[in-house]
């Protein structure tokens, strides 16, 4: 039966207007069903702090379906484009007489109300994490068991050796093997890490590991890995293999947790590194070169061989999950953090910025985030043709 299943899924991959529209079908589902998730948080907290809503909306643009509420005189539409949705409810950018406006409820609950949304996607990215991290065959540790023909990081001046447990990689704590790969790969990014074994020929890199080597925590100063370069992206290697243990109920729910950490940890530093001018325009996604991302995910889980895991298309599902809840909880106008900010600013002084200036900031907010919007996407289009 499981052949059965890879050759289908596999043979359909090999068409390729197939692929391109399960791709398409499968992105747009994906996106749909993360923007219901944090719409349905501001949702169902204003409704509790008995907020007036008018419309209950996923997607933007022309609607395609609506129905209004008999009890509630909501509205809920279905819109053309899947690239978010909204909850608009009475007084959010302007003054309203309605005594259940959302300018008029106590400001607690109007950070309740806006923090909800990207609560429910970082939400599900614990559930998607767990549902994850249940694929694993067997959970991979921090303990170094052997290694291939020949690597570089038991053969340098202060070497890695068998049974040395890694305890962090230039002062990131690591206790699983993905975190150990993580840290590897970001390495491998730092200039000052990288240079050239001009006897090698190769690329390679330095970092200082801690490791607990027959009981006691030593640091290991200069490890040299192998690095790897992908579209002007370089990245280290890991080169020896590092230990498994039997999946039990105490190692599963650690592994999530520290999974869950590292999705957290993913997201913030790939936003500090962008900003930092680590990764250029060329590396940023927007909904079309996402598309071709789970286009390659579903590709690789089609097409696995018996024994091999088939959870890519999960693994970005739930990083793009957490992904959405913390950079819509960043302080950037127009965003739930950008509200946050304005919200934060009246408790503390207890006075609230006027809407309309507020309105205003939000709305260049806006206008900016839309106009990056326009030309990662233009990027990306231009990419499929070129």
């Amino acid at each position: 039966m499981i052949f059965r299943e890879q050759s289908f899924f596999a043979s359909l991959f090999s068409k390729s207007w197939v692929s391109v529209l399960l791709t398409i079908l499968v992105t747009v589902l994906m996106f749909g069903f993360l923007i219901f998730i944090h719409e349905l948080g501001h949702y169902l907290t204003a409704r509790l702090c008995k907020v007036s809503i008018r419309e209950f909306s996923i997607g933007m643009g022309p609607k395609i379906y609506g129905r209004v509420s008999k009890k509630t005189g909501i509205l809920y539409s279905l819109r053309a484009l899947p690239i978010g949705g909204y909850v608009a409810m009475e007084g959010e950018d302007t003054e309203s007489p309605d005594p259940n406006a959302f300018h008029k409820k106590k400001v607690w609950q109007r950070m309740l109300i806006t923090a909800a949304g990207g609560f429910m996607n970082l939400l599900l990215g614990v559930i998607l994490t767990f549902v994850y991290v249940l694929t694993f065959p067997k959970y991979y540790g921090n303990t170094v068991v052997d290694y291939p023909e020949f690597s570089y990081s038991n053969q340098c001046t202060e070497p890695l050796q068998v049974g040395d447990e890694i305890l962090s990689i230039d002062g990131h704590s690591v206790r699983t093997g993905q975190e150990i790969v993580y840290e590897l790969f970001r390495a491998g990014g730092d200039k000052k890490k990288v240079y050239t074994d001009e006897e090698a020929e190769k690329v390679m890199m330095k970092v200082d590991l801690t490791v607990l080597r027959n009981g006691e925590k030593i640091v290991l100063h200069d490890v040299v890995f192998p690095v790897g370069k992908d579209e002007g992206v370089s990245y280290g290697l890991r080169d020896f293999y590092y230990n498994a243990e039997a999946k039990s109920l105490s190692s599963t729910f650690k592994n999530v947790g520290r999974q869950m950490r590292l999705n957290v940890k993913m997201v913030y530093e790939s936003l500090f590194d962008l900003l930092r001018g680590r990764y250029g325009l060329n590396q940023i996604s927007g909904p079309v070169g996402t598309a071709g991302v789970v286009g390659e995910a579903l590709k690789n889980d089609a097409t696995a061989s018996e024994g091999q895991s088939r959870n890519s298309f999960l693994y970005l599902f739930m990083i793009i999950s957490v992904n959405l809840g913390l950079f819509n909880l960043l302080p950037i106008p127009a965003l739930d953090g950008g509200r946050l900010f304005f919200q934060l600013i009246e408790l503390i002084f207890r006075k609230p910025v006027p809407l309309k200036y507020e309105g205003m900031i939000h709305t260049v907010g806006l206008l900016l985030l839309l106009l990056l919007m326009a030309v990662v996407t233009f990027k990306d289009i231009f990419g499929i043709f070129t």
